[in-house]
């Protein structure tokens, strides 16, 4: 059992009158996580899948005698896939109103009705984290500082999704099925999606962009579609969290790129198994876009289990001068160029240094990248 961090984190949030929201892409281990807590605490626990139509039916446009006779005496209930179930937000709210001293775990795989359900319904009554396929923070504890050095390229072909980790030897099988069950069958559906063909091209232009600026219409025209539908298929992969966008940092200088966006995966191995390639790194040609994305998805992890609350951008302007990744907290910026050849030694660029003076500059490579992640 590898822990997870954000299972101390969740423990202190107990039987503290909200509910317990953990989202993010389906086995990535939420469930696992809170049969974990419920062993823990032993206390009476109710587990109710919505993934389950019996489940679905019992949690829509419900109230509170129904809920009674479902809840009884437990302490614990714990909600999986919540998403699934129309007006999900409005039966939770009910729950935590109604009974008080139940801890309510919810879980789901995306953020779309979920997410906008409790915006509108759960305001001040819940605690919400998100997710994430193991970190390399994780895995040091579990297995090692020495294993996990040992294992770099691993990671950076297969990712490290519990299922990754757990079978080794079959990696390559694990991350298919998980492609071609989750992101081409569940995301449709939950997008009420009916182009599994351009999901999947949409999918292999940005797996091949990553790192490098994504142009809505430029992408529009390689898989034949208009930009409206891109930005629309791309805001639902990152609320399904498959990929996420950083923004071009800018303070209005008439110098400075201020629209621009990149797209990364949350996870390497999902990357991967998209473009069908899990070759060694010695025979790829896109080992500098599998590193960055890697650091830059580990570095977004250790933020979020150590809770360490930042705002993510990457910097370049119109002369071509680039910074991978910016971190801005509390009016401080901590600037990373990301480079696989340690020999490479990048100084911050002259202008950006100028403009904001109050910055801190880090080299990232295999050398020195464990002191940024764990």
């Amino acid at each position: 059992m590898i822990k997870r961090e954000i299972q101390t984190v969740i423990e202190q949030k107990l039987f503290k009158g909200k509910a317990i929201v953990l989202i993010g892409s389906r086995q990535t281990g939420k469930t696992t996580l809170f049969e974990q807590i419920a062993s823990d605490i032993k206390t009476s626990t109710l587990s109710l899948n919505c993934d389950e139509t019996e489940v679905r039916l019992l949690l829509t446009d419900t109230n509170t005698q129904k809920l009674q006779s479902v809840i009884g005496k437990h302490k614990l209930v714990i909600i999986d896939e919540a998403q699934r179930v129309k007006n999900i937000g409005l039966t939770l709210k009910l729950i935590i109103d109604k009974f008080q001293d139940v801890q309510l775990l919810v879980t789901g795989s995306s953020s779309l009705d979920l997410a906008s359900e409790i915006k509108e319904s759960f305001t001040g009554r819940k605690f919400e984290y998100y997710m994430y396929p193991f970190s390399l923070s994780e895995l040091a504890q579990a297995n090692g500082v020495l294993a996990e050095q040992q294992a770099l390229e691993k990671r950076l072909i297969y990712g490290s999704y519990p299922d990754v980790i757990n079978y080794a030897g079959e990696e390559k099988e694990c991350l298919l099925n998980l492609a071609d069950g989750y992101l081409y069958k569940d995301i449709l559906s939950l997008g009420g999606m009916r182009k599994p063909a351009l999901l999947e091209n949409l999918l292999m232009a940005l797996a091949l962009q990553v790192g490098s600026e994504v142009s809505y219409h430029e992408v529009a025209q390689t898989i034949r579609a208009n930009a409206e539908t891109v930005e629309r298929y791309i805001d639902l992969l990152e609320e399904c969290f498959i990929i996420y966008r950083l923004s071009a940092y800018s303070r209005n200088h008439r110098n400075e790129i201020k629209k621009g966006k990149k797209v990364y995966f949350y996870d390497n191995g999902v990357r991967n198994a998209i473009l069908q390639n899990f070759s060694p790194l010695s025979l790829r040609q896109d080992v500098g876009a599998l590193w960055e994305n890697y650091f830059i998805s580990e570095r977004i992890k250790a933020n979020h289990n150590k809770r360490n609350f930042v705002k993510c951008y990457f910097w370049r302007n119109f002369q071509q001068q680039e910074i991978d990744y910016l971190e801005e907290t509390d009016g401080i910026l901590t600037a990373f160029e990301i480079k696989w050849n340690e020999k490479r030694k990048p100084k911050i660029p002259k202008i950006f240094a100028e403009t904001y003076p109050n910055h801190i500059f880090h080299v990232v490579n295999r050398s020195n990248y464990m002191d940024f992640l764990l």
